[in-house]
């Protein structure tokens, strides 16, 4: 799998608006980062506030991914056809609206469905956003630089969110759904001036394939709820019959693609290019850092008795990627390419997550400041190279399709991270986790880590055999 590369610079005017675009959109994947990462922080105090046990919490963070990454093909579809800048202004307005509704409520249900519906409007923002970076910029060095940006500030949000969050519960847990209100907004007013209008794709003259989106976006809310339900043992039945009926979603899923006119996802997209691989890669890597964020945070809130302010600041050093991916890694993906830098990033991550293992009951900040600064240096060579590889020898045209499955497998990599790190944790018994159950738990991101090395080998192998 070759990538193409177009070395001839654009015009000057074309670049600059390019910039402006990345911006914004930079600006509004950070957004989406720092939202879910102060969630992390604040599930406790939220938890706590408005009733939701501790094994329920976790739906504060699922119901949004679970949402973002169900509707997400169906955004970057709707991107692709009615206009990448409509699609990124609306999705915008409507995720502030509800993010304002999160914190306003009283009750756990009116929370939950806040989330629900602030996940699917990320669900089109994102990918919309993903596509008009891509088609502002030529492939080759300056999108991949583009792109190590873009990576970078995202991964960023994850992991600056943290620090945000700790601040803004100590001074109430509603304001870290006040806080992406007031930057929403501005964003918003930014994007309509700097974002031009684009060229709308052809309108299906059936409509879209709202029986693909209901039903893929279906199975993944029921696949996760089976997950759960079975791991932690408190519905056996209700957990296989779950699961059965989230097989039998992607199978009607896969069916009314191939049958469709102008389908949701065009299923041959699948066997183009690195986009499956690094979308699986993508799954792997973001569910093992979840899942390691969501552990660490629990063992320093409730065994360590950290504040959610320390708990923040701990993991501040993780956003070192906003630096270090902006200096080196295009300049490294220029010299031995996308997956050989992407594979580096996985390991990294590899070794940061095995370090913690060795957690007690008497681990710090200096115990834990090792695995923070692999973790940065995994999403600095991770992200944009991951993006970039996924889109290699797409049509532009597909773009927005193309950035609705990769951020689909980060949204449910996501959710099944925290589900399965909760199950290990849990494991069954309702007493107080101790440090045995947290080192159990790590091996959750150790695992998911190793399997997204070796699929990154196996596509870094295949594509020097391709080449």
């Amino acid at each position: 799998m070759t990538e193409a590369r177009m070395v001839v610079p654009p015009p000057a005017a074309a670049t600059r608006a390019g910039w402006g675009v990345l911006a914004v959109v930079c600006g509004a994947l950070f957004l989406e980062g720092i939202d879910i990462a102060m969630l992390n922080v604040a599930v406790p105090a939220i938890a706590a506030d408005i009733g939701l046990a501790t094994a329920d919490a976790h739906w504060v963070i699922s119901a949004y991914v679970l949402a973002y990454g169900g509707f997400m093909i169906l955004g970057g579809r709707t991107a692709d056809l009615v206009g990448r800048r409509r699609t990124f202004l609306v999705a915008l307005a409507v995720f502030v609206a509800f993010s304002g509704l999160g914190g306003v409520a009283d009750d756990a249900w009116v929370l939950l469905v806040a989330r629900f519906v602030t996940g699917a409007t990320a669900g089109f923002m994102t990918p919309a956003g993903f596509s008009l970076l891509t088609t502002s910029f030529p492939a080759g060095p300056l999108r991949d630089r583009a792109l190590a940006v873009y990576g970078a500030i995202g991964a960023g949000g994850f992991t600056l969110g943290v620090v945000a969050g700790g601040f803004l519960t100590e001074a109430g847990w509603r304001w870290v759904f006040f806080a992406p209100v007031i930057v929403g907004a501005l964003l918003w007013v930014a994007g309509r001036a700097v974002i031009r209008p684009d060229e709308a794709g052809r309108i299906p003259r059936r409509g879209f394939d709202l029986g693909g989106a209901v039903t893929l976006t279906s199975a993944m809310v029921v696949l996760i709820y089976g997950v759960v339900e079975t791991g932690e043992g408190r519905g056996l039945t209700t957990g296989i019959t779950s699961l059965g009926v989230a097989a039998a979603l992607l199978v009607a899923f896969v069916v009314i693609e191939r049958r469709a006119a102008d389908p949701l996802l065009r299923l041959a997209v699948l066997r183009e290019g690195l986009l499956v691989r690094a979308s699986v890669a993508g799954l792997l890597v973001i569910g093992s850092f979840f899942a390691f964020q969501f552990l660490v945070t629990l063992y320093l809130q409730d065994l360590r008795a950290w504040s959610p302010v320390a708990t923040g600041l701990a993991f501040a050093v993780m956003g070192a990627d906003m630096i270090l991916a902006p200096l080196f890694t295009h300049r490294l993906v220029a010299r031995f390419g996308n997956v050989p830098v992407m594979v580096a990033g996985v390991l990294a991550g590899l070794v940061a997550f095995a370090l913690a293992l060795r957690i007690d009951g008497a681990w710090g900040y200096l115990e834990l400041l090792p695995s923070m600064l692999l973790i940065a240096v995994m999403f600095a060579l991770v992200y944009g190279p991951l993006a970039a590889a996924a889109t290699a020898g797409l049509d532009e045209a597909e773009h927005g399709l193309a950035g609705g499955v990769v951020y689909t497998a980060f949204q449910f990599g996501a959710a099944l991270g925290v589900s399965a790190a909760t199950i290990v944790l849990v494991g069954g018994h309702t007493t107080e986790a101790g440090a045995a159950d947290y080192q159990r738990a790590l091996l959750v991101p150790v695992v998911g880590a190793a399997l997204a090395l070796v699929l990154g080998i196996s596509t870094w192998s295949r594509s020097r055999r391709a080449a």
